[in-house]
């Protein structure tokens, strides 16, 4: 039994099931009513369960669902009901003779409501009936007078009953008063694809899972059955046509319509063969009079034409059912039609591609006129599918134009983000073709395809330029995909050389598009190199390349109106695209973008987001699936920094719906979700978008992912997660410097490294990373880079105990970041600010900060850094009800906490640094700052002290009338029993 997508909605009816007398699940056939009721029913304590399951047969025979009901009441029940009620159910049930009047009718009624009752006596009793549409109605009387009269939990009642899409059940009187409607909805698209895989066992071509998605609409009955179908006689890919549906699934949709007569026959034959079937398109097809043939297909419930003439179907798999049911010369002809009767030429291309299923090179010419058409219209997918259609069109004499058709469509399902289909196209000119330039085009559409996963490549450019020997345009492109690899792999040198090679092959070539790439690919390595005036002067080449098809106002300037000065500022790594084919085109928008996140990476927010912003509204050459997700990664990126946290939440959804699973979609999910979703999503997220990264050989966006990853650890406060995001930020901090990266995000997560370091009592550690980054600050750095160094030295100051110097340090970031536009780093600085100022008991100071970081972490949806602030504050006031000290002993750092309460149980140094995944030398000298607050200078002693604590913490929290939780001192000095025991708790598992 498959529960595909139904675990949610199986808990939820649970609780229903059990908080009232009655449930009646209801939707259409093929649903899966009948999977949840047998899921429910079979759970432990239903009780005696008495099931039907009616037929539509079963209808029109009286008492067949009470004899099916009543098949497992054992005979010594109905012995005890009286005389005549029991000779009344029993000629019902066909046991024996009685009186068939209204009086026997009525007998058997109390008969059955006696017999409930007393088998509801002995225990829980759980009435099934699933199917009440087939309910016969003597039984369905019988019911709704025993429902009515029944009382108390002893007898519960399940129901399932087929409505059509959107309509609602007609039998509720069957079952009890109170009892709840549940409406079985459709599967998603995921579900579906996850249960068609389940049940074959296999995987589908992705063109013709979609194909069945979109016909089964989220019903898992016609998904599975479409799915065997499609194994068996699978749809060519880029067919365009409709699933193939089994006889089976054909006969028991369409039994009552294989009697209509012809002409409604044919009307919905063409009206199936449609993309979008109108009265007018089928009178245009020479149909005489498809209004009157549609209202006699209405009657069955199969299709209809609306008030504005639009011809729907009343479920798409009837659509396919119909079209699979007629002959193919039916179909033929009813292409054939529509060919003549469309104007769109994209439709009127393919319906002639399928009325003509042979080699003919006028029809596959229209179909790739068409398929150019699709793809400017920004269809690439519907570009994809006739550019297939006309290779297999294209006659055998010419293999040299199938194979250019097939890159064709190869090239367009790159832009739909279709890799898989663009793949196998590819493959297979670079498996047949005896032209070189052709082997070379299949090389680079599989290098497009491979997204971020290029370390694996190295044989696939290199068999590329042997190939393209000679050809300086084609050597352009591949070197150029030689440096994107590079690039992601962290090989720097080699990137530089094969970005600077491709850009003069380029410019011997006249193909400006690919120096301009090439020249940016350039700049971006040497930037990121610390090779500042290199990468000016490829930057500078670049946008003069472009500036003429741009327009002087994309000519790069600074905020003060001068040329714009690169240096320190490395352009971030994009995702893998593309040589752009044209100057204007696509590479016009990666310079876009790229001096965007140069604008953003020196804090100009508002400029990096007028920049970006248009790119997703852009007309002209449309972008492909690569381009737009970078173009979403980059706003995500701009709207988090700019403190849109509800936005940058919806931008990352966009790009996850691009390429759900590709690593930079995964990264920007997790950054988006650090700044307005919570810390557990963003942990989730950013893991994702690590392992995905690693799979790809991607080190760029490994560092990103890893670096959101240790912001995620740090939202949660608590020393595990400081534990966590020092093992990410350390990896961070070593791929960059393997790298040499010197880019400005890369110092803004050595401060988050010094700043978990210093959460887990390191100080020693985190003065090192500071000192470290300090020396690698440029002149000129961009005040957000400060900002986080100082934030993180003003906590360093603070875990030395030196609070007063600290918070000087998180003052001068706090005033700043008010200079600049970025919230989120504003609020970051102003609670750790404000938890400097609690420790050292400036609570004035402390609740002013607090109170800034929580009115504008509010107002942006920052919601993680709202919780932070919100839990400071209560810190804060608990304090302050504790008295200077707080009730019960001193204040300890989260870390401290943990440790003192570990140490309290009974553990070891060594047990308390596994628990925290901390080192031995961290545990010991953060055990040695616990026994100075304490007073203390053994083990038992702390144990000691703790447990006075404890009492003193219980008695703060009554005196004060706070039951929600224990003040800060209560909280950080002894928080188990087991601590009072001296027990040692058993370790976690790593997180």
């Amino acid at each position: 039994m498959q529960l595909t997508g139904r675990r949610a909605l199986l808990d939820a009816a649970r609780v229903q099931a059990a908080a009232r007398p009655g449930l009646l699940l209801h939707g259409p056939a093929g649903i899966g009513k009948s999977t949840l009721v047998t899921a429910l029913a079979a759970d432990p304590g239903a009780g005696t369960v008495l099931h039907c399951s009616p037929a539509e047969e079963d209808a029109r025979l009286p008492f067949a669902g009470l004899v099916d009901l009543f098949a497992r009441v054992p005979e010594n029940c109905l012995e005890t009901l009286p005389p005549q009620p029991r000779a009344a159910l029993r000629t019902a049930l066909l046991r024996g003779g009685g009186p068939a009047d209204g009086r026997g009718l009525l007998a058997v009624r109390v008969a059955v409501l006696d017999a409930l009752r007393a088998l509801a006596a002995g225990g829980p009793v759980l009435l099934v009936v699933d199917g009440l549409q087939w309910l016969d109605e003597p039984t369905a009387e019988v019911l709704a007078f025993a429902v009515r009269r029944l009382d108390g939990p002893g007898i519960r009642m399940l129901a399932a009953e087929r409505v059509a899409d959107g309509g609602q059940p007609e039998r509720l009187r069957c079952c009890p008063p109170g009892t709840v409607e549940l409406p079985v909805p459709p599967l998603t698209d995921g579900e579906t694809a996850h249960l068609v895989r389940a049940d074959l066992g296999a995987d589908l071509p992705p063109a013709v899972l979609r194909a069945i998605q979109r016909t089964a609409a989220g019903n898992p009955y016609y998904a599975r059955e479409l799915g065997r179908a499609a194994l068996r006689a699978p749809v060519p890919a880029g067919s365009g046509t409709l699933p193939p549906v089994p006889p089976g699934l054909r006969t028991l949709l369409l039994e009552q319509a294989r009697s209509l007569p012809e002409p409604v026959r044919r009307t919905l034959l063409v009206a199936s063969a449609a993309d979008r079937p109108s009265l007018t398109l089928l009178r245009a097809a020479g149909l005489p009079d498809p209004a009157a043939a549609l209202a006699e297909a209405e009657r069955l419930g199969i299709a209809a034409a609306d008030a504005d003439g639009v011809v729907r179907f009343r479920h798409p798999v009837l659509r396919a059912a119909v079209h699979a049911d007629a002959s193919e010369h039916g179909r033929r002809q009813a292409h054939a039609l529509l060919a003549r009767a469309v104007t769109e030429p994209v439709e009127r291309a393919r319906h002639l591609a399928l009325s003509h299923p042979y080699e003919d090179e006028a029809t596959a010419r229209t179909l790739m006129s068409a398929a150019g058409s699709a793809r400017l219209d920004g269809d690439p997918g519907t570009a994809f599918e006739l550019a297939v259609l006309a290779a297999r069109r294209t006659p055998a004499g010419h293999p040299g134009d199938r194979a250019e058709r097939l890159l064709a469509a190869a090239e367009y399902a790159c832009d739909a983000g279709r890799t898989e289909e663009a793949g196998e196209a590819a493959g297979a000119v670079l498996a047949r073709s005896g032209s070189a330039a052709q082997r070379v085009r299949a090389r680079l559409v599989l290098l497009r395809g491979a997204g971020q996963a290029l370390e694996g490549a190295e044989d696939l450019i290199a068999d590329g330029l042997r190939d393209a020997d000679g050809d300086p345009r084609s050597e352009a492109r591949l070197h150029h995909w030689a440096a994107v690899r590079g690039l992601l792999c962290g090989e720097l040198t080699e990137a530089a050389g094969h970005a600077r090679r491709a850009a003069r092959q380029a410019g011997a070539a006249g193909d400006t598009g690919t120096r301009i790439d090439a020249l940016a690919t350039l700049a971006r390595v040497r930037s990121l190199a610390g090779d500042p005036v290199a990468a000016d002067a490829a930057l500078a080449e670049a946008l003069t390349l472009a500036a003429p098809h741009r327009g002087a106002r994309n000519c790069a300037t600074s905020h003060n109106g001068a040329a714009l000065d690169t240096r320190h500022l490395a352009a971030p790594p994009d995702i893998a695209a593309p040589p752009a084919e044209r100057p204007g085109g696509p590479e016009s928008r990666r310079l876009i973008r790229m001096r965007a996140i140069l604008a953003l990476d020196s804090d100009r927010v508002t400029e990096a987001r007028d920049q970006v912003v248009p790119l997703l509204a852009a007309t002209g050459e449309p972008a492909g699936a690569e381009e737009t997700v970078a173009t979403l990664v980059a706003l995500t990126r701009i709207q988090v920094r700019a403190g849109h946290c509800r936005e940058a939440l919806r931008t990352a959804a966009r790009c996850s719906r691009a390429l759900a699973q590709a690593a930079p979609a995964l990264y920007a999910a997790a950054l988006a979700a650090t700044a307005g979703a919570t810390a557990d999503e963003a942990r989730r997220l950013a893991a994702q978008a690590v392992r995905a990264s690693e799979a790809d050989g991607d080190r760029l966006f490994l560092l990103r992912a890893l670096a959101v990853l240790g912001q995620a650890e740090l939202l949660g406060g608590d020393p595990r997660g400081a534990a966590a995001a020092v093992e990410a930020l350390q990896r961070v901090r070593e791929l960059g410097e393997a790298m040499c990266a010197a880019d400005p995000p890369l110092l803004h997560w050595y401060g988050d490294l010094a700043e978990a370091l210093v959460a887990l009592g390191e100080t020693d550690a985190a003065g090192a990373v500071l000192r470290d980054a300090r020396a690698r600050v440029p002149h000129g750095a961009p005040g957000s880079v400060l900002a986080a160094l100082e934030r993180a030295e003003g906590l360093c100051e603070a875990g030395l105990g030196r609070a007063r110097e600290g918070a000087v340090r998180l003052r001068t970031a706090v005033e700043r970041l008010r200079r600049l536009p970025l919230p989120v780093d504003l609020v970051r600085t102003l609670i750790a600010l404000g938890a400097v100022e609690r420790r050292a008991r400036r609570r004035n100071a402390a609740r002013e900060a607090l109170a800034e970081a929580l009115e504008t972490a509010t107002r942006i949806g920052a919601a993680p850094l709202a919780a932070r602030a919100r839990d400071e504050l209560a810190r804060l006031a608990a304090g302050e009800r504790g008295g200077e000290t707080g009730p019960g002993g001193p204040e300890l750092t989260p870390t401290e906490a943990r440790i003192a309460e570990l140490v309290g149980g009974g553990a070891t140094n060594r047990e308390v640094a596994a628990e925290l995944f901390i080192s031995v030398k961290t545990v010991e000298g953060a055990l040695s700052r616990v026994y100075r607050k304490f007073g203390v200078r053994s083990r038992t002693a702390l144990a000691h002290a703790m447990a006075v604590a404890v009492i003193a913490a219980g008695a703060a929290v009554v005196d004060t009338g706070d039951d929600d939780r224990p003040g800060p001192a209560a909280q950080t000095v002894a928080v188990s029993q087991a601590a009072r025991a001296r027990l040692p708790r058993p370790l976690d598992t790593r997180r």
